[in-house]
């Protein structure tokens, strides 16, 4: 028989795993496009955070002014973050505006976010809407004309798809490349159906400039991107899905170079676990929606690979009972079974509503590998300490 700790494990498993299936299913039915004309061209003020940024700014930038949007209608600004390279100097002489930060007490993406907010707030020159990407990635031709016609629509705080550049073979990025495709894209498709806040991905976001009036980033902690989304839906503003418009970055292609931007990812979610679930409970008391519970399911989903390794685990266990002499239950098996198959099929199902090639798809044969370097990660996490202030992730130059 199951006890009751097992099946409370396997019931908040069998919760989660069937509410991400069931956003991969509405993914496929969701429409992925709409006309980006609009009316009014609005005048954007794109932002790239950037700390020793050097090696990959260039390609960040180029691919800003390659943008058919109207040149006049956009300033780059670059916020060359405590920086001890050359990214401020090649960041001007590829025609962006540089703001220079040095604060060594304020460190992380969020302070320099905040900083550059306050600065264009008091600046002599006025924007409709900022926009924030990541200096080691790069958008799509259109991304502003999409951003343009979310706002034309009437949206204030709009995800582009933040997906990761392809890199066949090198089996780190690979795998994110999966994993970022079902979190940064076939989810929040799947939410747009139903009406939910896509919630932000820190790449890729727009805001109008009211909208940062009305509520200010001060979202300083690891995951600065969860927090300031979570903020702005408390405010009854929700984030709305641009599949549209893309933003490719670029993921470190050697394992040990990962560690630090997961372990960053890992221990700020455990933060905002902590900070958000009893505002978002008290939300959900006070003013019932579908919008809210879907935050707080989401917030407090496990990663996906995490929930994959125990569902695994418990299955051999089950099967492996009848060997050491005590005797198994044939359902318990058929249950876990099942949900590993449930399992399977968000993947395959997420990658089909993603469009998906057939690279994308071999890259799931990673995941074991993937699951072995994740458990190592959190044994040093466990050794060593949660990460408790911003660590910039090591760059391996553009190719």
């Amino acid at each position: 028989m199951f006890t009751l700790l097992e099946i409370a494990i396997f019931s908040l498993l069998a919760l989660f795993i069937l509410y991400l299936f069931m956003l991969s299913v509405l993914a496929l039915f969701a429409k992925k496009s709409f006309h980006v004309e609009a009316k009014k061209r609005r005048r954007f003020a794109c932002i790239v955070p950037a700390h020793n940024e050097e090696l990959t700014i260039e390609k960040t930038l180029r691919a800003f002014f390659a943008s058919d949007y109207p040149p006049r209608f956009f300033d780059v600004i670059v916020v060359a973050d405590n920086c001890s390279d050359s990214t401020a100097e090649i960041a001007r002489a590829n025609g962006a505006t540089v703001y220079e930060r040095n604060d060594t007490l304020r460190r992380g993406k969020g302070h320099a976010l905040q900083w550059c907010f306050e600065r264009l707030a008091g600046a002599p020159k006025r924007y409709d809407a900022y926009v924030v990407v990541d200096a080691d990635s790069v958008v799509s031709g259109k991304f502003l004309h999409v951003m343009n016609s979310y706002l034309e629509r009437g949206f204030v705080s709009v995800q582009a798809a933040d997906l990761v550049e392809p890199k066949p073979g090198a089996w780190s990025s690979e795998v994110a490349r999966v994993a970022l495709t079902l979190f940064n894209y076939v989810l929040p498709l799947g939410r747009k159906v139903i009406g939910c806040s896509a919630g932000l991905r820190g790449n890729g976001m727009c805001f109008s400039s009211e909208t940062v009036r009305t509520v200010p980033w001060q979202a300083h902690s690891l995951t600065e991107d969860l927090e300031y989304g979570l903020l702005l839906l408390l405010r009854g503003i929700p984030t709305v899905f641009a599949p549209e418009a893309t933003v490719l970055a670029t993921m470190p292609v050697r394992p040990h170079n990962a560690e630090s931007q997961r372990a960053r990812w890992e221990s700020g979610r455990a933060a905002m676990i902590r900070r958000y679930v009893p505002k978002l409970l008290n939300a959900v008391i006070r003013h019932p929606s579908l919008k809210l519970v879907d935050a707080l399911i989401e917030l407090l989903t496990p990663a996906f690979v995490n929930m994959m390794g125990i569902i695994i685990a418990a299955t051999v266990v089950e099967l492996l009972l009848p060997l050491a002499g005590i005797r198994g239950e044939t359902v318990h098996v058929g249950l876990w079974v099942g949900l590993l198959a449930v399992c399977v099929l968000y993947i395959l199902i997420g990658l089909a509503a993603s469009g998906a090639d057939a690279l994308l798809f071999k890259a799931t044969l990673y995941f074991p590998r993937y699951l072995f370097w994740k458990i190592r990660l959190y044994f040093k996490l466990l050794v060593n300490g949660v990460v408790k202030e911003w660590v910039r992730t090591t760059r391996e130059g553009v190719q």
